[in-house]
């Protein structure tokens, strides 16, 4: 059976080794490429478009994690389905058990070929199970897909917050010169990724810090605060609507603020009443 393939490891002899072995056990499996960190897989997969895509879960910059994350958000709508997502993982029984309950395949390293001999079969199945489907539209797949992604996620969330209690945050210190401005958390509207920085924007400014979102998110109340995309934190009761366009994309109004926020598909369960 002949299907592409994609490798995100940052460890090179562990790559070589799970391809040396995806060619033993799958030798139609065409690896159209073989990356060392999120963002280029990322990069790579929505360009070469593959069947498959194996995710080293820790990697340099963006996991294989957010980099999932990121896949789901930003595939193109042309009709062709997203790649299937292995995740890969240096042994772990808490990160085992998370990948068994949310039912989402993984390899474990060193490659285990018994283990690896099953992912094949699953994928080889999965691929057959899509090709059925071809000219049906929208990829049924898709979906579960997402929830058990997010599942997983939240699993993981829900371990770092319990091995950590971390204050939650009461005020931002925003950095300009050799100004500090201290601003209370009941006035920021949202928070943005920006490059390099997070853009925090209450009703009258727009301040600049370098904490990253995902050091922001666990110190901030989830009931007041929703991400609603990888790069974007809201406060809820800033909020006034959220609509939706012909093509299912989710748009929100806040009070108080001209913005217009868009909400990814990994988050759209939080409007399930529109």
């Amino acid at each position: 059976m002949h299907a592409t393939a994609l490798i995100a490891e940052d460890e090179p002899l562990l790559a070589a080794n799970l391809q040396a072995e995806l060619m033993r056990r799958w030798p139609d499996l065409e690896i159209v490429a073989c990356v060392g960190d999120g963002a280029s897989a990322l990069e790579r997969s929505l360009d070469a478009q593959p069947d498959i895509v194996f995710l080293d879960i820790r990697m340099p910059g963006m996991s294989g994690l957010d980099a999932a994350q990121a896949l789901i958000e930003d595939w193109p709508d042309t009709g062709r389905p997203m790649p299937l997502l292995v995740f890969v993982t240096a042994f772990d029984e808490y990160a085992v058990d998370a990948f068994e309950r949310a039912a989402l395949d993984y390899v474990l390293k060193p490659v285990q070929p018994e283990r690896l001999a099953r992912t094949c079969e699953r994928l080889q199945n999965a691929l057959r199970a899509r090709a059925r489907t071809v000219g049906s539209g929208m990829d049924t797949a898709l979906e579960p897909m997402i929830d058990r992604l997010r599942g997983l996620l939240g699993t993981a969330d829900r371990t770092a917050g319990a091995a950590s209690a971390v204050e939650p945050l009461r005020m931002i210190q925003a950095s300009a010169g050799n100004t500090i401005t201290m601003i209370a958390i009941d006035e920021v509207i949202y928070f943005e990724a920006a490059d390099k920085y997070v853009r925090v924007m209450t009703e009258d400014r727009e301040h600049l810090i370098r904490t990253p979102l995902r050091e922001l998110l666990p110190r901030l109340d989830p009931a007041r605060f929703w991400q609603i995309h990888r790069g974007t934190i809201v406060r809820a009761d800033a909020i006034a609507s959220a609509s939706r366009d012909e093509t299912g994309k989710l748009t929100l109004s806040l009070r108080r603020h001209p913005a217009k926020l868009a909400v990814s598909r990994l988050y759209m369960d939080r409007f399930k009443a529109l």
